[in-house]
């Protein structure tokens, strides 16, 4: 079967990688003999985008362990950066350039099951214990009923800020947007910007920071039939509110910032706001680890003080299964490796409270509880889960969609920023164009 997947690389037609050897359960020939033997034989690739040095040594080392306990087995790890991820997999899938097994985000899923480019995991879930698993996050990889991926940890975007630079200020802890731009631009000052606004066209950051503020006016940055909505009142509202923010208290190189960009700011203690998951902690701790105890988190500011509690953007990083790989069950039984518990727990230890276990039964454990960071930074494990059970994937408030991985994946609310900043673009004229832009975009999935 074709599917239009042009989108994905521009003027590229993507064809489905299906192969012939598949049963109609979906298993291959393979997969049903190691099931009679019992024994694991084969090469596999797996790609991850866990670029930091911890999660990538827990993961090899996982691997080592995996190859010694079946030694018939190789794998194969390469790691890229979720941007190069993205393009490597939608230019390689035509050619079958793509791994056995991968990490992905909750948009690239969606994607991936339109172009019927991965395995089923019903199976492996079950094995692991479906009731483990928050529904929501398995509703992000399912389609008709099927589940294609499941995630492996959980995180939410929260406003992290410097408890020094507020106390010294005389400042509380921002509740409103208002509040928030007040503080920003009061502590901008002496080498620290108040707030990086980001928005390079190769990350979604402008699309990240507009829907913080959209989702907290009980909006959405897509209809409910699915078509981009950058003209609302409230959409203009927030585009012109992150310009404030970028004129009055922004590097203005952050106009080409992608996500590391921006993060390394508040790591060297540079910034004293920015919007991000757990992963804060273990960045602070490696490049200014005299700025640890000075640091906390808090829930995104809303637009009037009493309005309701919101999250924004919730994040279950999943892994696939991809359907060209020649061994499925080696990847499965791989998953499940990961999944044991003091594998589990070492591996969310490589980057604790960013990274916040998937499935239950690991956070009440004492092994997981007597971890330093987790037991010092308990506030911001709290504010984190709350935002977690509170959100979805950009995009993701009718469901999952082509649509929504799209709004992120094509940096066109990004350009729509550039073009504001860099050309003074009237701001409502720039958000129709780009409106305009991803409704065409979207119209070659539906």
């Amino acid at each position: 079967m074709k599917r239009n997947l042009a989108i994905l690389l521009v003027g590229t037609m993507i064809v489905s990688a299906m192969l012939a050897g598949c049963g109609q359960n979906g298993s291959t020939e393979s997969e049903q003999t190691t099931a009679k033997t019992g024994e694991l034989k084969g090469d596999i690739t797996f790609w991850h985008s866990f670029t930091q040095g911890p999660r990538l040594e827990v993961i090899q080392e996982t691997a080592d362990q995996f190859m010694k306990d079946n030694p018939d087995v190789n794998i194969t790890i390469e790691t890229f950066s979720w941007g190069d991820f993205y393009t490597k997999w939608t230019t390689g899938l035509a050619s079958g350039n793509v791994p056995d097994m991968s990490t992905a985000l909750p948009g690239h899923v969606v994607e991936m099951m339109d172009a019927e480019a991965l395995v089923p995991l019903d199976d492996l879930i079950d094995d692991i214990g479906r009731d483990k698993f928050s529904k929501t996050a398995l509703s992000e990889g399912e389609k008709d009923g099927t589940c294609y991926s499941l995630p492996l940890y959980s995180h939410a975007q929260v406003m992290w800020y410097r408890k020094d630079l507020l106390e010294a200020a005389g400042l509380q802890v921002p509740v409103t947007w208002d509040e928030f731009a007040e503080a920003a631009k009061t502590l901008t000052k002496d080498g620290v910007y108040g707030c990086s606004f980001p928005c390079g066209s190769n990350d979604l950051m402008g699309t990240r920071f507009l829907n913080f503020y959209v989702r907290s006016g009980g909006g959405s940055l897509l209809t409910e039939d699915l078509k981009a909505d950058l003209t609302s009142d409230l959409a203009i509202d927030g585009i012109n509110y992150w310009l404030d923010i970028y004129n009055n208290c922004s590097p203005k190189d952050s106009v080409n910032y992608a996500v590391l960009d921006q993060a390394t700011l508040f790591y060297q203690g540079k910034t004293a706001f920015d919007f991000n998951s757990g992963f804060q902690i273990g960045g602070v701790e490696t490049n200014s680890p005299d700025l640890v105890d000075q640091i906390d988190c808090a829930p995104l500011p809303k637009i009037n003080a009493d309005d309701p509690d919101y999250g924004a953007e919730t994040s279950n990083i999943p892994m696939v299964v991809w359907q060209n790989s020649e061994h499925p069950e080696i990847c499965k039984e791989f998953i499940k490796k990961l999944y044991e518990k003091d594998t589990y727990i070492k591996f969310l230890e490589a980057t604790p409270v960013g990274m916040l276990p998937s499935i239950t039964g690991i956070a009440d454990t004492a092994e997981y509880k007597e971890n330093e960071t987790v037991q010092k930074f308990s506030n911001a494990v709290d504010v984190i889960t709350k935002a977690m059970d509170m959100g979805t994937a950009i995009g993701f408030e009718q469901g999952p969609s082509v649509q929504a991985g799209l709004l992120t994946s094509q940096g066109i609310i990004e350009s729509m920023f550039q073009d504001i900043i860099t050309n003074g673009t009237d701001v409502k004229e720039a958000a129709q164009a780009a409106e305009d832009k991803l409704n065409e975009v979207f119209s070659t999935v539906e």
